[in-house]
């Protein structure tokens, strides 16, 4: 999953104390803060009607489980809010989701998102069985089945979280997905095996020329070790003798984002403290600024970026700031186009929430929902041959000619 559901600031949360005890239809007026600038207020008769009604009069009582009841409950009430990003996680989506930004868990190696409402492929890992079977970015998912747990179930109603869910599973199992491809007639079915999946977040390679070694920085995701990792990357980097450095290739293709401030981070690194790097522009109109705030040790010297439809999120921020401060150039194929910022909030029984809070504006003030990051070179790629061999990758190449 993707994703970069958790960023933000902390907001203040209302706890709903119910008891199950005794319970009883009954009229429960809940006050809620005004919505659109109108009081408004939620009655609660006819949740507790129906509750009683199928508490007492479902055939087999072994299959009611209030937790999941509940569970199910608050689920629908978020997901009718219509933001396919803003997600109630029950107790184990919640574990997962934190395992995905860890680095390792069992799946097949796809981070999802949404284009048009409809769940789609943000970008396949490299080296899980996702990408080995060619799943590309932007390939829909239309059905989930795993016939070994006896489950059929379309994805036009679920939730990033809850698909998530259905996809993953323990290593060695399988699971088929029915997906669509733009450009294709029909959906396709892909039955993939799932496998454990360990993402490092930043790989170094070099790109030697008869008198310059140049960088190939792969940033995968802004994950928990990111910045330990691309510190390490960095430290091998300021080793090369300066009259010998030709520059960084940074490629975040299929990078489907993370964290924020792993984001603003690595741009601190390309940016003098003070630059504005995203902008998180809320409801009421209010805005935070994310600025650099420490002394980077690659304030000079050429870069250029790569990204592709993969490219999402907490990626495009770092890619449109670089971008408008004219620090580097772009190659590649348009991003993915996800413009929202996303807070988690856990609660004490290890479920949580994550809720669409913001917008986020590149330092130009443009909203990128939806319309991506338009590379300054378009080098249009088949990501499915992609390669660790630069001379095979058309877009790197395009990136390297552009440092010169």
């Amino acid at each position: 999953m993707a994703f970069a559901w958790w960023i933000g600031f902390g907001m203040g949360q209302k706890k709903l104390a119910i008891s199950f005890a005794n319970w009883k239809p009954a009229v429960v007026v809940n006050k809620l803060p005004t919505m659109a600038g109108k009081p408004t207020e939620a009655d609660f008769a006819m949740f507790w009607t129906v509750w009683d009604k199928v508490s007492k009069l479902y055939v087999d009582k072994t299959e009611l489980d209030s937790k999941k009841m509940i569970d199910g409950a608050i689920s629908g009430m978020v997901s009718a809010i219509g933001d396919p990003y803003t997600a109630y996680l029950p107790v184990e989506t919640n574990k997962e989701a934190k395992e995905d930004l860890g680095g390792a868990f069992e799946g097949v190696g796809i981070q999802l998102g949404y284009k048009d409402k409809r769940l789609a492929v943000i970008s396949p890992l490299d080296g899980t069985p996702a990408a080995a079977a060619g799943v590309k970015p932007g390939d829909l998912i239309l059905k989930i089945t795993d016939e070994a747990k006896k489950i059929e179930m379309a994805t036009d109603t679920i939730s990033v979280p809850e698909a998530v869910k259905l996809i993953r599973g323990p290593r060695g199992t399988k699971i088929k997905l029915t997906m669509f491809r733009e450009g294709t007639e029909k959906p396709f079915e892909l039955e993939l095996v799932r496998d454990t999946i360990l993402v490092k977040s930043v790989t170094l390679n070099w790109i030697d020329s008869e008198t310059k070694k140049t960088a190939w920085v792969k940033l995968n995701r802004f994950g928990d070790r990111t910045q330990e990792e691309w510190q390490e990357a960095i430290n091998e980097i300021t080793k090369v003798p300066k009259d010998q450095y030709g520059g960084m290739v940074l490629d975040m293709r299929n990078n489907p984002g993370g964290y924020l401030e792993m984001a603003v981070y690595v741009a601190g690194e390309f940016l003098k403290p003070g630059k504005i790097v995203v902008v998180q522009q809320y409801g009421d109109g209010s805005q935070i600024e994310n600025k650099v705030e420490r002394n980077g040790r690659l304030l000079t010297g050429p870069v250029s970026v790569v990204v592709n439809g993969g490219s999402a999120s907490a990626a495009e921020i770092l890619a449109g700031a670089l971008q408008d401060y004219k620090r580097a150039k772009i190659v590649g194929v348009k991003s993915f186009g996800k413009g929202s910022v996303q807070q988690p909030e856990d609660f004490t029984d290890g479920s949580g929430v994550h809720v669409t809070v913001a917008k986020w504006l590149r330092p130009s003030g443009e909203w990128l929902d939806k319309k991506g990051i338009t590379p300054d070179t378009e080098v249009v790629w088949d990501d499915a041959k992609e390669t660790d061999n630069f001379k095979d990758d058309p877009q790197v190449l395009k990136a390297v000619e552009l440092l010169k």
